[in-house]
């Protein structure tokens, strides 16, 4: 089966757009930091997307306007200080931002399985070092659902081929968080059968992202290399 690769990265950017940015004139450092966007996902996304000729979407408004990669209803879908608007400035604000992104998405995917391709969704992320004083142990984490054998078998496939590539790499596998948990690739699952669709979400350590350029150039060839590795092998 023919793969089709698409990226998505949910948190690119910490931009609030008008009319709603006087709301965070005040909560500036907070947009700067992991709780306003994940630094480094959208430069992973575009290159994984260059490299695999793959389809496309991200977004650069802040997760604290709309958490993209959040199911409506979900607590986190709005930070506190949306929560307080007025339900219909909510509503615009889904209607403007959230659901345009999460229906090209799923457009893209429906395509590609309606043409017999196998859909390879990787969705970039990055996660902070530490949170709630809590250090995190991974350079990279690949995140999936253990149910589906796909997901499975080309995460364990990646991780093995990073370990033989640079064996001093803390890859672990649903680190720092659970695969399966709430968000765009957990959606898309229920909609697509494990032999066309398999979401993937990688998350990528923000020290490595931040601290030395150098680094982080080779990290993101080397997974876009080991990833090719894979693929080549048709997980």
């Amino acid at each position: 089966m023919i793969h089709s690769f698409i990226i998505t990265c949910e948190h690119g950017g910490n931009r609030i757009p008008a009319p709603h940015d006087g709301l965070f004139l005040d909560q500036l450092s907070l947009l700067d930091s992991h709780r306003g966007y994940d630094a480094g996902a959208l430069l992973m996304a575009q290159d994984l997307a260059t490299a695999f000729d793959g389809a496309l979407v991200t977004s650069t408004v802040s997760r604290l306007l709309v958490d993209l990669n959040r199911s409506v209803g979900h607590p986190q879908l709005f930070s506190e200080t949306i929560r307080r608007l007025p339900p219909p400035v909510r509503e615009e604000i889904l209607a403007q931002y959230y659901r345009p992104y999460r229906e090209q998405v799923e457009h893209l995917v429906a395509q590609a399985v309606a043409d017999g391709q196998r859909v390879i969704h990787i969705s970039s992320h990055s996660f902070t070092p530490e949170l709630n004083g809590k250090v995190r142990n991974a350079d990279v984490g690949l995140l999936y659902d253990p149910a589906r054998h796909g997901e499975v078998e080309l995460c364990a496939r990646w991780r093995a081929t990073l370990a033989e590539l640079a064996p001093s790499l803390r890859v672990r596998r649903n680190y720092p968080y659970a695969g399966k948990g709430d968000g765009l690739t957990a959606y898309l699952r229920q909609r697509f059968a494990p032999n066309t669709y398999i979401g993937i979400e990688l998350e990528v350590n923000q020290q490595i992202v931040q601290s030395d350029a150098g680094q982080w150039t080779a990290l993101r060839t080397l997974l876009v290399d080991s990833l090719g590795t894979v693929c080549a092998l048709q997980v």
